[in-house]
């Protein structure tokens, strides 16, 4: 991948595309072949060099992976973790850590008011944002999201995966997607992967594109 380039992933449900981004981070060991991410293969590493992999990889998952009982400003910072202590870390529960940042970070996504709201009280789109929010402030080289849109309106989507996309670029590193909008893929994105059954069938220019073109991998038809 080019520096700053973003990526779409499409394809049907259970195509792969969340199996291609958990064998990206690391989660998902590969059962065949390999991956290099940053120049390594993360299914060959352990402890703290996963942990070192991982704080450059940015990764928001379908679930989210935010605990509802905690405030927001704790998810956010949880971005951060993999450049703190674990001293730091577990007195941020406490007092919570760069606030400043935190807020900023949740401005941007429309949630500057909720810094201190328990994240099981949020919507599902508003949780989305939260967790857009925490890769805003690892601030990591590699931006991976799993239908990071699916639970935004038309509007919010756009301003998701435009700063998803310009995060990756000011990290110097870039961004993958995996989308279920066609539209939205090539509204944002420089490249789309096309999946089915595993297997990568298409891989092109998304100027070259167009909507109808993608709709197949869905089954719609117009």
């Amino acid at each position: 991948m080019a520096v700053g380039e973003r990526v779409a992933v499409v394809g049907a449900s259970g195509a792969g595309k969340s199996t291609l981004l958990g064998v990206l981070d690391g989660t998902v060991p590969p059962t065949a072949g390999h991956v290099e991410v940053h120049g390594t293969d993360p299914a060959g590493l352990r402890g703290r060099a996963l942990r070192r992999l991982r704080a450059r990889t940015g990764t928001v998952r379908q679930h989210l992976d935010l605990p509802g009982p905690l405030r927001v400003v704790h998810n956010v910072n949880a971005g951060r973790l993999g450049s703190w202590s674990a001293a730091r870390a577990a007195w941020s529960l406490l007092a919570p850590q760069g606030t400043a940042e935190v807020r900023a970070a949740l401005d941007r996504v429309g949630l500057a008011d909720r810094v201190h709201e328990r994240t099981d009280r949020l919507s599902g789109g508003q949780r989305q944002r939260v967790a857009v929010a925490r890769l805003l402030v690892q601030r990591p080289e590699l931006v991976l999201a799993d239908e990071p849109a699916s639970a935004l309106d038309p509007a919010l989507a756009d301003v998701v995966l435009e700063l998803l996309g310009s995060l990756a670029v000011a990290g110097g590193g870039a961004l993958v997607a995996a989308l279920h909008d066609p539209a939205l893929a090539l509204r944002h994105c420089d490249r789309v992967v096309g999946l089915e059954h595993g297997r990568v069938v298409l891989d092109a220019p998304a100027a070259s594109l167009g909507v109808t073109a993608l709709e197949g991998f869905y089954g719609v038809s117009r």
